[in-house]
């Protein structure tokens, strides 16, 4: 019987990367087995998982000494980083490239790296709806990712480039829905009358377990999405499902820029990007292709319907 090839999954206790490690073991003869990769080793998540039989070791993308002995003897590695832990894009792309020069140096033959697009390759640099930010980027944790996409290439690191979108667990937070002073949820996600892909957090994983047991994806961008749906489209199936009132009020971009947040700009521009390129951002990300990688994606009903509880304590 042939060894199992390990997947070093970085992030392995965070969201994309813990779904991935779930995604792995709901597949016992797949012929993969996870390594974790966690800054810490010694936290409470990392331990649960050694509780479970998994390999946990020390891996962190700001320090690159760490990098490639956690990836040594690995087959494949999904490499993802945590831009709104921090909200530095300088220091996001510094550890992609960490990442590939480890993955590199180790000899893995498959990396998935969960990445965006590079919003300047679509961006007029005199383009009057768009608000120029740090390092003349548009949107920074997708440009800072988009820009690491071309160091993977160079290295000639054997690479699947997976294009996120936006993840309906984000609904469970006050931003995107929240209660109205009459009592009623307001769906707020400021898409206006466009398209929004969205995914849930479990098929994220389940797509990088596809792409690593399909090696034709080597070299290939792939855009994954559960759906292609409107905001109106969301708000009645929210109100269907939850048995209650649910209005589309989408916030303004304006609105957006004016928000007493951080990176309020860079929030407002990303919702800009995906109206103002909307036939791209949404061609991009092709509901054929990622049926290939998992034929059984949840739809935006089933996954309302399995947390109901959580949307309706809005």
């Amino acid at each position: 019987m042939s060894e199992n090839k390990v997947i070093a999954v970085v992030g392995a206790t965070g969201a994309q990367g813990g779904s991935l490690v779930e995604a792995i073991l709901e597949h016992p003869g797949s012929g993969l087995t996870v390594r974790a990769l966690t800054r810490n080793p010694d936290s409470e998540k990392a331990k649960a998982l050694a509780s479970r039989g998994i390999e946990v070791v020390r891996g962190d993308a700001d320090d690159p000494g760490s990098l490639e002995s956690a990836f040594t003897g690995a087959h494949g590695a999904f490499l993802v980083t945590n831009f709104n832990e921090h909200g530095d894009a300088a220091r996001e792309t510094a550890q992609a490239k960490a990442m590939a020069d480890a993955v590199k140096k180790a000899g893995v033959r498959h990396a998935v790296w969960s990445t965006l697009e590079d919003t300047r390759g679509l961006i007029a640099d005199d383009d009057p709806r768009f608000v120029k930010l740090e390092g003349s980027r548009y949107l920074l944790n997708s440009d800072s990712k988009g820009e690491a996409d071309g160091y993977f290439r160079e290295l000639g690191v054997p690479t699947t480039f997976m294009r996120t979108c936006f993840f309906w667990e984000n609904l469970f937070g006050p931003m995107f829905l929240r209660r109205g002073d009459d009592g009623a949820l307001l769906l707020t996600i400021a898409i206006g009358d466009a398209l929004l892909p969205g995914v849930s957090v479990k098929n994220i994983g389940r797509f990088a377990f596809g792409i690593f047991t399909h090696p034709e994806f080597i070299g290939r961008t792939v855009g994954v999405a559960n759906a292609h749906l409107t905001g109106a489209d969301m708000a009645d199936t929210l109100a269907r499902l939850l048995g209650e009132e649910v209005r589309y009020e989408p916030y303004t971009l304006d609105a957006l820029r004016a928000l007493d947040m951080p990176m309020a700009d860079n929030f407002a521009n990303l919702m800009q990007f995906k109206q103002a390129f909307n036939a791209e951002y949404v061609g991009a990300r092709d509901l054929d292709v990622v049926r290939v990688l998992n034929p059984e994606v949840e739809t935006f009903e089933q996954w309302v319907s399995e947390h109901k509880d959580q949307l309706k304590a809005r």
